[in-house]
């Protein structure tokens, strides 16, 4: 075949996929077209090749549209996580969680711990994974949350973005118990927590125990409710008082020999 014939023919490919919306077909059929004629494969193994280049991208681009539609404030994942520097955090729990059999069952996950210790890291890597398994996912602060859920209920739209909070696969909640709520904002964050019990997955980042949540949600009878939603069938996990960034900080300085 000569240079002209298959310029010709892969301008005429990438036209025809243009209405078919293959994208990597167009991109990729002259190249794999050449491998396959080295290798000697079949048409078959050809087209096989071809048509899983396609597949391949759809899935990289499906992945990364549900990380960017999560709202991280900084993609972290669990392979970057050290549970070697965190040797007191139950790893093998943490990586079963990632297959995402919680969100099957609807099971809450609580991330325990004082500041620094790799809470909202583990919140963020569990995300991360169920968007790799093509969950909706979103990422938020409880103080966020409770901001945007103000004032939606002052433009008169509070039921319609409570029901989209309650429509996520995975809601992870960050930060809960660091700002004190007003009553009214407790309130709607229970509304959105109770809306999810037993029908989707939630995670939950938080400095306090149990017992001092009361800080938090003025209202002593709401606080008892908001814990028995969240602690339902949940994984607790404490991850500790020691800052596992200060100490993952200390390991890079040895490796370099600077102390």
């Amino acid at each position: 075949m000569s240079a002209d014939t298959g310029s010709l023919q892969t301008a005429a490919i990438r036209e025809l996929c243009k209405p078919l919306r293959l994208p990597t077909v167009a991109i990729q059929a002259m190249r794999l077209a050449e491998q396959a004629g080295k290798e000697k494969q079949s048409h078959l193994g050809f087209l096989e090749a071809l048509l899983s280049a396609e597949v391949e991208e759809r899935e990289q681009n499906a992945v990364a549209r549900r990380i960017q539609e999560a709202h991280f404030p900084k993609v972290k994942t669990l392979e970057e996580f050290d549970f070697q520097i965190a040797h007191h955090l139950p790893a093998t729990l943490i990586r079963q969680l990632s297959e995402g059999g919680y969100i099957v069952r609807s099971e809450p996950i609580l991330l325990l711990g004082d500041t620094g210790t790799g809470k909202s890291h583990l919140a963020t890597a569990l995300g991360v994974a169920a968007c790799r398994q093509r969950k909706r996912v979103r990422f938020t602060t409880a103080a966020e949350m409770v901001n945007e859920l103000v004032e939606a209920r002052q433009n008169n739209e509070l039921s319609r973005v409570t029901a989209r909070w309650t429509r996520y696969d995975v809601l992870v909640i960050d930060e809960m118990g660091y700002v004190a709520l007003a009553e009214a904002g407790a309130e709607m964050l229970f509304q959105v927590i109770a809306g999810r019990a037993e029908k989707a997955a939630v995670i939950v980042t938080t400095n306090l125990p149990f017992s001092e949540w009361t800080t938090v949600f003025p209202n002593a009878r709401l606080c008892k409710a908001m814990l028995d939603r969240l602690t339902d069938r949940a994984h607790i996990i404490e991850t500790g008082d020691e800052s596992y960034r200060f100490r993952r900080t200390l390991e890079k300085k040895r490796a370099k020999g600077a102390i």
